[in-house]
């Protein structure tokens, strides 16, 4: 069963267009959508597995510049 996880991102300023670009490149992201309110981009992301969806957080997301803060909510259901 594929492990999927909500990930909420606040960006540094003027950067979100750039973070969001870079976040869908990440071969785990499904969905990337700027959004209004405290957060810039809620990400949707999915993996085989609990450590890679660590994996893309720790080895992918942290790589990119202009991420500020990152909240991962983890899917409990269908």
């Amino acid at each position: 069963m594929a492990a999927r996880a909500y990930i909420l991102i606040e960006t540094a300023v003027g950067k979100t267009h750039d973070v969001s670009e870079a976040l869908k490149n990440l071969p785990a992201m499904k969905k990337v959508d700027t959004v209004t309110g405290p957060f810039d981009i809620i990400a949707v992301a999915e993996a085989d597995d609990l450590p890679g969806i660590g994996d893309l957080i720790t080895n992918g997301m942290h790589s990119v510049p202009g991420i500020v803060k990152t909240v991962t909510c983890l899917s409990v259901g269908s």
